[in-house]
């Protein structure tokens, strides 16, 4: 099969914190020829990246806590556990987020950075590619309230044991898609990176 598919219009509905597109396309067909004219609105911000900062030697996580308007149908749980991440601005690399995420929304120092994965949110109709990475950190100065007043960010940051965090997403009290892809991951390649980091 070749794959391919070709664009008969795009427009803009709304550009602002977030863009909304309207497309009109088709695209090639498994069983050959092609699909017929389809329309689809692609939501999203672009590129981001998500940096799950872990401490090997004290086996902790750094989790923040904030307000999310994705989640205010369930009011009561509009405030999400998380962890740091942001969108890649123009001329910014997606390293150069992840060591600046890292200090604004928690304060900590990235030791060493690693890239884990690239994956897409939800590709149905939400344009947001995630760079996750490891942040190796030194968790024994980090916790409080951070954030930048002029993005009106108010963040609770807190270093969790990992049996801790893991807890917390057996019970279903981290319900946001990114740390529990993270966390998932520090639990397959947990015992390697302390066994590589612990002093």
């Amino acid at each position: 099969m070749n794959k391919t598919f070709e664009i008969i219009s795009k427009e803009t509905g709304y550009a602002g914190f977030f863009r909304l597109e309207k497309y009109r396309l088709r695209h090639t067909l498994f069983a050959g020829g092609w699909s017929g004219e389809i329309e689809r609105e692609l939501f999203g911000r672009g590129k981001c990246v998500a940096v799950l900062l872990y401490d090997p030697e004290r086996d902790e996580v750094v989790l923040i806590e904030q307000f999310r308007i994705g989640a205010i149908g369930c009011p009561e749980r509009a405030w999400l556990i998380e962890i740091v991440a942001g969108a890649i601005e123009e001329g910014e690399t997606a390293e150069d987020v992840a060591y600046r995420e890292a200090e604004e929304e928690a304060g900590c120092l990235i030791e060493e950075l690693i890239e884990v994965m690239r994956f897409y949110t939800s590709p149905g109709g939400y344009a947001e590619m995630i760079t996750l990475f490891y942040g190796r950190i030194d968790s024994r100065q980090v916790g409080g309230i951070h954030g930048l007043d002029h993005e009106d960010e108010d963040i609770l940051v807190r270093p969790v044991s990992f049996a801790e965090a893991w807890r917390l997403l057996e019970s279903g009290a981290i319900e946001s898609a990114i740390p529990i892809l993270a966390l998932q991951w520090l639990a397959l390649n947990r015992e390697r990176l302390r066994e590589k980091w612990s002093r």
